[in-house]
């Protein structure tokens, strides 16, 4: 059975090793403890919303929301920044029900929508587009990084 739970602060031993493995799989170094303590500090300054799937109780996988803002319509805006399924529970549609889960999200809070950026080999693109997503082909992204 599959769930998808709004998760809190009580969640985050729950979400650490998760998190962790998220970070693994973008070619960061494994960091429980830092892991934790960005997860605190979101939580304690409410500055994300996380929803855990939890498959038979266990936790197989999150996505992570947080929120900006267009100021050409006026609108609040979502980026879905992360979303992370485990390797063993992949191919399970629990990475359709985490989109699914943030999607009603956004529609009960108003929103203008949902955003997220993805490698350009990331296979999850195609459930991305099944799902509604449509790539952006009109808007460059621009990225600075202080040296």
């Amino acid at each position: 059975m599959l769930s998808i739970v709004k998760a809190d602060k009580t969640h985050i031993p729950l979400i650490v090793p998760l998190f962790d493995g998220y970070r693994v799989f973008y070619g960061k170094q494994s960091d429980l403890t830092a892991a934790r303590k960005f997860l605190e500090e979101r939580f304690d300054r409410n500055e994300s919303v996380l929803f855990l799937a939890l498959y038979q109780e266990k936790p197989v996988g999150f996505t992570q929301l947080y929120t900006t803002f267009s100021s050409a319509s006026l609108q609040p805006v979502f980026i879905l920044n992360d979303l992370f399924v485990s390797k063993s529970f992949r191919k399970m549609g629990i990475g359709e029900a985490l989109l699914q889960r943030a999607k009603e999200h956004c529609l009960k809070l108003g929103y203008k929508g949902l955003a997220l950026e993805t490698e350009t080999d990331n296979p999850a693109q195609k459930l991305y587009e099944r799902l509604g997503w449509t790539k952006d082909s009109r808007w460059f992204h621009y990225f600075w990084t202080p040296e």
